[in-house]
C-alpha cells in the first residue's frame, strides 16, 4: 500500500490529483495504465492511473470519490493506493448456463485463457440478451468455438 498527499485540482473539466512518481514507480514497472484500488480520505475506490508525457500519473477523482472523501477542489486529500489484481471481466458476472457448460465440458480453464476484454464482451453481451433461446444459441456458439480451439466471440 502506498500513501501519499495530493491536492485535487481541474484540468478540462475532470478532478485530477497527481501521483508522485516514487509512489507510481512502487506499484508499476513499465510504461502505460496502472490499474489501482484504495482510499481517499478513507473513502474506498478503484480507478485507473493515466500517465501524462513529461509529468506525473495522474488520477482522476469522480464525484462520488469527492462526496465520499468529503473534499472538493483545491482540498489536499490522503490518498492510499496499491494494485488492482480482480480481473477485468468481474464488470459482468459470469452467467450461470455458460458456467454450467464450461465445467461440464471442462472449458473453464481455456474460457480463462481468452484475454480479458474478450471475456468481458462475451460477458457482457450474455448478460443483456433478453431471451432464453438467445441466451442459449449465444453460449452454444461460444462452446462450439472453445471446443475447437478457437478464440471464442460473439454475436
Amino acid at each position: 500500500m502506498q500513501n501519499f498527499s495530493a491536492e485535487i485540482y481541474k484540468v478540462g473539466i475532470n478532478a485530477v490529483a497527481d501521483v508522485p512518481a516514487e509512489v507510481t514507480a512502487a506499484l508499476h514497472k513499465g510504461k502505460g495504465y496502472i490499474r489501482v484500488k484504495g482510499t481517499i480520505n478513507g473513502f474506498a475506490f478503484s480507478t485507473t492511473l493515466v500517465p501524462v508525457k513529461d509529468a506525473p500519473y495522474r488520477l482522476f477523482v469522480n464525484i462520488p470519490m469527492l462526496k465520499g472523501a468529503n473534499a472538493a477542489l483545491g482540498d489536499t486529500a490522503a490518498f492510499s493506493i496499491e494494485p488492482e489484481t480482480a480481473p477485468v471481466d468481474h464488470d459482468y458476472p459470469m452467467v450461470p448456463q455458460l458456467e454450467k457448460q464450461l465445467k461440464a465440458k471442462e472449458l473453464m480453464s481455456a474460457f480463462e485463457s481468452l484475454t480479458p476484454s474478450r471475456r468481458k464482451d462475451i460477458l457482457k453481451y450474455l448478460n443483456y440478451l433478453k431471451t432464453e433461446e438467445a441466451l442459449q444459441k449465444n453460449i452454444d456458439k461460444v462452446i462450439g468455438q472453445l471446443e475447437k480451439g478457437q478464440n471464442a466471440s460473439i454475436p
